[in-house]
C-alpha cells in the first residue's frame, strides 16, 4: 500500500496502539448511553412532577417513591421544633432557611416543611420567622436533603447540640433530635402558599450535557491515536525501490 513516497508496514509497536482507539471509542459509547440514561430520567421526574399531589399521612412512604413529585399535608405548624439552617444564600445575600415541623391531622407524625429564606440581620443573627397558629394544609415539591460532602461529624446524634441553629439538614439528624416519627422527607413549600417566606427552589434535573462532552473527549482521543498509529506505520521508501 502505497502513500506517494511511503508504504504501510507491519510493526509491532505502533500495531499495540491501536488498542488504545478501541478503548475510547469503548468509553465514548459509555458515556452516550449514561447521557441516555440521564436523558431518561429528567423525562421520568418532569412527569412526576406533573402528577397529582400526595397526601402524606401517618403512613410511612418510601423516600424513593416521593422524589420529584408534589406533596400534600393537612395539620399544624409546631412554633417549638421550629429550626434554622444557616449559610443560605439567595443572590449577594445571606440568611437562613426556616424549617417547621407540621403535626399531621389525626396522627403523632410530622413532616418538616422548608417555609422558605430569611435574611440575616446586621448582626449576623436571624430575622423574625413567626409561625402560623392554628391548622394549614401545606403543598409543595419533596426533597431529600443530604449532608455536605466533607462532615467532620456523620453520627445521627450530632445535630443534639446545635440548639436552633444548624449548618445543614437531614431528616436522620432531626428525628435523632426529636423523637417522634418523622416521613423521610422535606416539603419545599409552595410560594403561594401563605405563612411563608422568600421561597426560590431550582429544580435540580439530571443532565445530560456533561455526558455527550466526555463522549466527544473520548472520540477526539480515539481518532487521535488511531493517526498516530497509521503515521507511525507508514515508513518512507527508499530512493530507487522498494522498502525492505
Amino acid at each position: 500500500m502505497l502513500f506517494d513516497d511511503r508504504e504501510f508496514r507491519f510493526r509491532w509497536i505502533p500495531t499495540l496502539l491501536l488498542v488504545l482507539p478501541i478503548v475510547f471509542v469503548r468509553l465514548g459509547l459509555w458515556q452516550l448511553d449514561r447521557a441516555d440514561e440521564k436523558r431518561e430520567q429528567a423525562r421520568t421526574l418532569t412527569e412526576r412532577a406533573r402528577m397529582p399531589p400526595i397526601e402524606l399521612g401517618a403512613s410511612g412512604i418510601h423516600p424513593q417513591d416521593l422524589r420529584f413529585r408534589r406533596l400534600r399535608a393537612h395539620g399544624v405548624l409546631e412554633a417549638e421544633g421550629q429550626i434554622l439552617i444557616e449559610n443560605r444564600r439567595q443572590g449577594n445575600r445571606i440568611g437562613f432557611h426556616v424549617i417547621t415541623p407540621l403535626h399531621i391531622d389525626g396522627s403523632d407524625v410530622r413532616v418538616l416543611v422548608n417555609r422558605g429564606w430569611i435574611p440575616a440581620a446586621a448582626d449576623g443573627g436571624p430575622t423574625p420567622a413567626p409561625v402560623p397558629l392554628g391548622p394549614v394544609t401545606v403543598t409543595g415539591e419533596s426533597h431529600i436533603p443530604s449532608p455536605p460532602a466533607l462532615v467532620l461529624n456523620a453520627d445521627s446524634n450530632a445535630a443534639k447540640g446545635w440548639g436552633k441553629r444548624w449548618p445543614y439538614l437531614t431528616v436522620d439528624l432531626y428525628r435523632a433530635v426529636a423523637g417522634y416519627p418523622i416521613q423521610p422527607v422535606v416539603i419545599l413549600q409552595d410560594p403561594q402558599d401563605p405563612g411563608g417566606f422568600l421561597r426560590n427552589w431550582p429544580r435540580d434535573l439530571p443532565k445530560e450535557g456533561m455526558h455527550i462532552g466526555y463522549a466527544i473527549q473520548w472520540f477526539a482521543f480515539a481518532l487521535i491515536s488511531f493517526v498516530l498509529w497509521l503515521r507511525l506505520s507508514l515508513v518512507r521508501r527508499p530512493q530507487g525501490g522498494s522498502a525492505e
